[in-house]
């Protein structure tokens, strides 16, 4: 039975990826919120360096502990690329390499620590093998949606027969690009590609805000990817941003008509909870799955892709308009809105049977 003075600790481990951490983090907070307890967040230093600042100093200080996972040491990857965040594709398997050597490390912070559960991430089931080898329990806790998962084990299970749901699905070269896993780490867009979108944005007459990002280390400016004059041309109605941008708080802005994605599976539940419609440019892994999800529930318009993954700028301001000239935009944010006001009603209910769960584990634990 909880009391005010009954208090266990989780440890959150997630991929060394700023789209896994912050979902462990908002998962956090949401517990937190209904349980006593005390919340360790293992990374390592150069994403705490990053992500700290968001994190509410009254957490920081009460609730919530930063732990540091220390890598082993490989000459080619510095402490400051031990996180997907700008990391050079060339390194995304040594990356991977050197986390999956961690595992000695994980279990001394275990001893250490001997928390009352352990949450884990896709890449590192071995967390749970060394959790369990101390008595602790761990849970599973994925940042995709259960739409994907239910698509990749019918897959594994079925191969290509019959998937129940036709309207979800790869096309052949996005299975390709599948293969290709670790792509996904790291994903920039070229110079060919950012010319494509320019196109459609100058096809079709709407605002934007436009946040490209480079590598780290590579020194690139604006005007060297951009078409000449494009910003000249744009000045009145758009604006481009290198680096990071508030997502959330764009979305959250009652202004935002719709919102241009790749697809990532945080971005589509951040434009569904804000009631945002969705162009959706997948690339791979989860994105094409989310954005045909999204397409049937009726609040995403797809730009087509093709074999050579360049989307081209035609079909680009297509997408555009149907979201905010033609009359399938009052559909789309209908339907936007619709799903939004589900989610804000069914997710503090979700979030206190979720908190339920995991301390009924703790608890099971100490008996």
């Amino acid at each position: 039975m909880e009391t005010e003075n009954t208090s266990f600790s989780i440890l959150m481990f997630p991929w060394l990826a700023h789209g896994h951490i912050f979902p462990y983090l908002e998962l956090a907070k949401a517990i937190l919120k209904r349980k006593n307890l005390r919340i360790y967040l293992c990374s390592t230093p150069v994403n705490f360096g990053s992500i700290k600042n968001f994190i509410d100093k009254n957490l920081l200080n009460n609730s919530i502990e930063l732990v540091q996972l220390h890598l082993e040491p490989f000459p080619e990857l510095p402490p400051h690329y031990h996180t997907t965040k700008n990391l050079p594709s060339d390194l995304n398997f040594t990356l991977l390499k050197a986390f999956q050597t961690s595992n000695s490390s994980f279990s001394d912070i275990i001893s250490t620590l001997k928390p009352d559960l352990v949450i884990y991430d896709v890449f590192q089931p071995w967390a749970a093998k060394v959790a369990s080898s101390q008595g602790i329990p761990a849970v599973y806790f994925s940042i995709y949606g259960a739409f994907l998962l239910s698509f990749l084990h019918h897959q594994y299970t079925f191969g290509k027969a019959g998937f129940p749901f036709p309207a979800i699905h790869f096309e052949d070269y996005e299975l390709k690009s599948l293969e290709e896993l670790f792509e996904f780490l790291e994903y920039f867009l070229s110079k060919i590609e950012i010319e494509e979108i320019v196109k459609g944005l100058e096809l079709c007459d709407v605002n934007f805000i436009w946040i490209i990002r480079f590598p780290v280390g590579v020194t690139i400016t604006l005007e060297e990817v951009l078409p000449k004059g494009f910003t000249d041309r744009a000045a009145e109605r758009g604006i481009v941003v290198t680096g990071w941008a508030p997502q959330a708080d764009i979305l959250a802005h009652p202004n935002t008509g719709g919102f241009m994605s790749h697809c990532g599976w945080s971005s589509i539940m951040e434009s569904m909870y804000y009631g945002v419609p969705v162009i959706a440019m997948p690339m791979k892994l989860d994105q094409p799955i989310n954005a045909r999800m999204l397409s049937a529930a009726g609040s995403c318009v797809e730009v087509p892709g093709n074999e050579n993954e360049v989307f081209k700028g035609e079909e680009i301001a297509k997408a555009i308009k149907k979201v905010f000239v033609e009359e399938s935009g009052d559909g789309l944010r209908r339907r936007a809105r619709e799903l939004s006001e589900t989610m804000k009603t069914e997710k503090e209910q979700v979030l206190d049977e979720v908190a339920d769960q995991l301390w009924q584990l703790c608890l099971k634990n100490k008996v």
